[in-house]
Formats: C-alpha cells, structure tokens, sequence
C-alpha cells in the first residue's frame, strides 16, 4: 500500500502502520467463519511518519504511544483496510486540533432578577397548595 496519512505538521506512510486480521464475528455463513476480513489498524506514535516535534508530542499526549483502530464494517478486507487508514487519519487530524480556551461569564443583573422573581413567583404558586392549618385560623 502506498497511501499516506496527511495531517497539519506531517506525514504517516501507510508503510507505518501495523496490521493484524481475524475473522469477523457474528453471522454470515462459511465466507464470515474462513475470511479474515476484520482489521486491527495501529500505529506507534513515538516513532511512525515524518511530524514536527511538537505535532508528535501533541498526539502522544492525546492518545498515548500507540492508536489502534479496528473495523469489520464490510465482508472485504480490502474495504476494512481503507476504512481503517481514513479512521486513523481522521484521529491523526483530529487530535491536533487545539480547543479554545473557555471565557467564564456572569449572568448579568437583569437576569438574576428575573431568575429571582421566578423563584418567588414559583414560591407563591406553591405555598398556596399546601393545606390551612386549622389551628391558626382558630383566632
């Protein structure tokens, strides 16, 4: 295979990655019992592909040395295996991306009094369910 996983800050050769396959569980007949059509993909981060420094120790912190993905999705291995490299490269991508830092906020004034008129509100529906005791209206 001469595929190669494209990420921001790199490169994986197909070459990279290490394969193993098994047959797939679950019905099917003789073709599911005798093909080894399901696909364990993995790829150890600390030494695959041509990345940045920081781009290789990003995802190593993200996902740890190695990431592995299996698929049995298809009865063709060949299928499993494409599927296996888009999966990849779309963790690959998908774990550089950085998130933004989160902006703490306040509600403002306007709204912790409606909030506040709510809860009284809410107070006046309720009180007025509950029963009259009798002996404070013996007065």
């Amino acid at each position: 295979m001469d595929r190669v996983l494209d990420l921001p800050g790199g490169t994986v050769p197909a070459s990279a990655v290490g394969w193993r396959f098994d047959p797939s569980g679950g019905p099917g007949g003789q073709h599911a019992n005798r093909a080894s059509t399901r696909v364990e993909a993995a790829i150890d981060l600390t030494t695959a592909g041509d990345m940045d420094p920081d781009v290789r120790q990003r995802l190593v912190d993200r996902y740890g040395v190695g990431l592995r993905v299996v698929v049995d999705d298809t009865r063709s291995q060949a299928r499993n295996r494409d599927i296996a490299l888009d999966r990849l490269e779309a963790l690959l991508c998908d774990g550089l991306v950085v998130a933004k830092p989160r902006k703490p906020t306040r509600p403002s004034g306007s709204a912790r009094r409606r909030r506040l008129e709510d809860k009284r509100r809410r107070s006046g529906t309720k009180r007025g369910r509950s029963r009259i005791d009798p002996a404070s209206h013996d007065a």
